[in-house]
């Protein structure tokens, strides 16, 4: 899927002295390989086939039975498997539900789930002591549905997941403790929800012959020097446009993935996910003939089944090139339309199109951004696995409700 001409050509960054970071990321690219091989990264193992989940065939066939899930998280706890969820929504048989935020209208949402009885529950929290995951435990879901359907993923130290999972002889998965949210998509926190769905969670997974595949690794080093040569001459906004809502929700992953792993010492990219054709009509005007800060990623999608035939009743001479065309004509129309805008107007974007919605195809694109985000980190030279910031402002919230 990923091929060298489907991501930021030259001419988009060749007044900034491309070619010089490009040899640098190859160094630090390079660098990389030798600490996988050390396992100097030990979060990386997850992207591999070789990783070994904290469950079993058998748990997962024990609550593969309830036909909705409920998954409770906060963050890159639960980003990653709603990403998933969102991609292969239309070929699952089961129903699942987020429950990501604190808002008082969640009861409604909850009270809307049908078959209550014929549910399980997923809480995960890597500290085990996620403040908004916590609330939403205590503040909607009762002692009566949690007996015996209650699944918890967190880390296993003293913290208030554990202590609630053994209060309700809950299900208890590790979450490993060197594998931070962000980063979690194909580990326990993404993985066991997946198996629940029925998804094959071993063809996610193919890091070993990815980094072997010159076509994988030469759009990689491209487009990291090209972000890199961008955020160094202040063009930092990352544009994320999404002409399929089956992967708006991948967008809200690299969003966080990317803000909080390189958002620090007055360093960082700031990613921001965009929704077409929708927002041709709000902040297309601003991509196009706005400040010159932004570069863009489109996200787009092959549908070859369950296409939707324009009806010839709204056909008439003015709209006569809509004869025989169906909605997914427009839309691809309409990204390609504004592509080549893009490219009149020398304005760097990159596409990613996926052509099979398959688990090998996410799994390689989660890999890519992975890969991506810590390559710039070291250029950018941040820690791309803690957020102290963020620290803060629990502790000031902590603080504040003592």
């Amino acid at each position: 899927m990923l091929r060298k001409d489907n991501f930021f050509k030259n001419y988009f960054v060749s007044n900034y002295n491309y070619k010089k970071n490009f040899r640098k990321t190859k160094k630090v690219f390079n660098s990389l390989l030798i600490d996988l091989k050390n396992n100097n990264i030990p979060l990386i193992q997850s992207y591999e086939k070789k990783y070994e989940f904290d469950f079993s065939k058998t748990t997962v066939k024990k609550f593969s039975k309830y036909k909705n899930i409920i998954i409770i998280g906060m963050g890159g706890s639960i980003l990653g498997i709603k990403s998933i969820y969102s991609f292969f929504q239309k070929k699952l048989k089961k129903k699942v539900f987020f429950f990501d935020n604190l808002d008082p209208n969640l009861n409604l949402k909850y009270k809307k789930i049908k078959n209550l009885k014929d549910s399980c529950f997923i809480l995960v929290s890597k500290s085990g002591n996620t403040l908004e995951s916590l609330t939403n435990l205590g503040s909607i879901f009762s002692k009566h549905i949690l007996k015996n359907r209650l699944i918890v993923i967190t880390e296993i130290t003293d913290n208030v997941a554990l202590s609630i999972a053994n209060k309700y002889k809950a299900e208890i998965i590790e979450h490993k403790e060197y594998i931070g949210g962000r980063y979690s998509v194909l580990s326990e926190a993404g993985m066991f929800p997946a198996a629940l769905m029925g998804l094959n969670l071993i063809k996610f997974k193919n890091l070993n012959q990815l980094i072997k595949n010159k076509n994988f690794v030469s759009a990689l080093l491209q487009n990291v020097a090209a972000i890199f040569t961008l955020n160094s001459k202040k063009i930092n906004n990352s544009i994320i446009i999404s002409y399929d809502s089956a992967l708006n929700d991948l967008g809200y992953w690299y969003q966080q993935l990317v803000a909080e792993s390189l958002g620090k010492r007055g360093k960082g990219i700031n990613p921001m996910v965009s929704f077409g054709p929708k927002d041709h009509h709000s902040l297309l005007q601003l991509y196009l003939d706005g400040p010159k800060d932004k570069f863009f990623t489109f996200f787009n999608s092959i549908k070859k089944e369950n296409r939707t035939k324009i009806s010839s009743n709204i056909v008439t001479e003015d709209t006569k090139y809509l004869k025989n065309k169906n909605v997914e004509d427009i839309i691809k129309a309409q990204s390609n339309a504004a592509k080549n805008i893009f490219t009149s107007k020398k304005i760097p974007f990159r596409q990613i199109t996926f052509k099979k919605k398959s688990e090998d195809e996410l799994g390689e694109i989660f890999t890519f951004f992975v890969l991506e985000t810590i390559l710039l980190s070291r250029l950018m030279n941040v820690n791309p696995f803690d957020q102290p910031a963020v620290e803060q402002v629990k502790m000031e919230t902590k603080k504040i409700l003592r």
